[in-house]
């Protein structure tokens, strides 16, 4: 089911994945229109049939955007069902996904077929994943993937909740996960493309892993991001 979030973009949430160590993840993705009337998705979902209607009454669907090398378990399914779509993915995830067939890799560079709806920067020099974070210029917002995350309270029991509690997963806003501050083996290059990221006009957040910002996003950016400046 999609949500309308702002001008011109959509959510939808899909079911749980479980990940490595049982960890369980609600999933989310965003949909946006792009000037010429297009749509764009971004980290799809699993696929059902009334999220393709939805998504076939909004417009024609033209670019499917893979985020990072994490988010890749759904895309089969909207290659198959938009065989049309462009689909872009993360550097690496060619490597890691030979079955799919990829049409450009990101970059820091918005494609020129999203007509200036949408930019992109690519946070580098963290050894997990490379992570494309997106900016909806119409809505202003600024949409990360797996870099800031959120579990809803109660959402990890036993030990599982001990590691997330060290993690910074289940904090009273969203975070960075421990896991991922200590991935970034470089960063300079982090450094610079925060300062990309902050120097947009933001005014939301949105996460696939999480709760949505909705005020004072700059600050909350500021606040999510310290560690990486200090």
């Amino acid at each position: 089911m999609l949500d309308a979030f702002d001008e011109a973009i959509w959510t939808g949430d899909g079911p749980d994945v479980v990940a490595a160590g049982g960890f369980r993840y609600p999933t989310r993705m965003a949909v946006i229109r792009l000037h010429g009337g297009g749509l764009l998705v971004w980290s799809p979902v699993t696929l059902d049939a009334n999220t393709q209607a939805q998504i076939e009454a909004l417009g024609p669907l033209e670019h499917i955007i893979a985020p990072n090398t994490l988010h890749d378990l759904a895309l089969s399914q909207w290659q198959t069902a938009w065989p049309q779509a462009r689909l872009h993915g993360a550097p690496g995830l060619a490597g890691k996904r030979p079955d799919l067939r990829f049409d450009r890799e990101l970059g820091d560079t918005p494609d020129p077929d999203w007509g200036g709806a949408v930019d992109i920067c690519l946070m580098t020099g963290n050894a997990i994943t490379t992570e494309a974070v997106l900016f909806h210029r119409d809505s202003g917002t600024a949409i990360f993937t797996d870099l800031l995350q959120q579990m809803p309270p109660g959402w990890y029991s036993g030990w599982r909740a001990l590691i997330a509690r060290w993690d910074a997963m289940t904090g009273d806003e969203p975070a960075v996960p421990r896991k991922f501050r200590l991935a970034f083996t470089r960063r300079k290059p982090a450094r610079r493309a925060l300062q990309r990221i902050k120097a947009w006009p933001v005014r939301n957040v949105l996460m696939a892993h999480g709760t949505p910002v909705r005020t004072n996003a700059p600050q909350f950016l500021d606040r999510a991001f310290s560690w990486l400046e200090r």
